[in-house]
């Protein structure tokens, strides 16, 4: 789950109760409690545990404590990440925090070309310069921002999703360019049907000029 889908802090609070006990809160409807019941009676029996309610819900309880497993992807940009491990302590006590390390520049120049690989209408040699370039640009902001934060003392994040919008960005202006460019071409040649202007006469003029 990313920070991306959180669209209401009630979602945090979710998390933090699934985290801290095991359950969340009014989730449940009779007849999922039902299910529940008649899923978790067979291991209650096999465990020679007594099948009472209690001792089944506690059982459920265990079992998803146990095996149900939570990615929560947050970016540190901002006081966000902070304020949420404050409001809610499970995110710190019940879980173990990945920092990941900016990307080595193989890394990245291996992800442009991976995104830039279908990229139509470019050799290969182009491509490649492209995925060369996004990689400089990309160390270039981390340099700068070190030099900001030595400078200023204020933190300035490139992350990598920072660097997958830029492929990204890339990508839609030159679809943008290619649909202005094409535009361009087809009010040329309707232009020039209009005028009557033969082809290969308006090339001529144009080469004669060039001379």
């Amino acid at each position: 789950m990313t920070d991306t889908q959180i669209i209401d802090e009630s979602f945090i609070e979710n998390l933090n109760n699934l985290l801290n006990t095991g359950e969340i809160p009014n989730l449940m409807q009779p007849e999922d409690k039902e299910e529940i019941t008649n899923g978790v009676r067979p291991l209650c029996q096999e465990r020679k545990i007594v099948d009472t309610m209690d001792n089944i819900a506690a059982l459920f309880v265990d079992r998803v404590r146990e095996l149900l497993h939570i990615c929560l992807c947050m970016s540190p940009v901002g006081d966000t990440l902070r304020i949420r491990c404050r409001q809610f302590p499970s995110l710190v006590n019940c879980m173990t925090l990945d920092y990941f390390s900016s990307w080595p520049e193989q890394a990245l120049l291996d992800v442009s070309t991976m995104k830039l690989v279908e990229l139509p209408d470019v050799n290969d040699a182009v491509r490649k310069g492209l995925a060369l370039m996004c990689m400089r640009i990309h160390r270039s902001v981390e340099v700068t921002s070190e030099n900001f934060f030595a400078q200023l003392r204020r933190r300035v994040y490139t992350t990598p999703k920072s660097y997958l919008d830029l492929i990204s960005l890339y990508d839609k202006v030159l679809e943008e360019k290619r649909e202005v460019f094409q535009t361009n071409k087809n009010r040329l040649a309707i232009g020039l049907k209009k005028r009557r202007i033969p082809i290969l006469k308006y090339l001529f003029s144009v080469k004669t000029s060039k001379k």
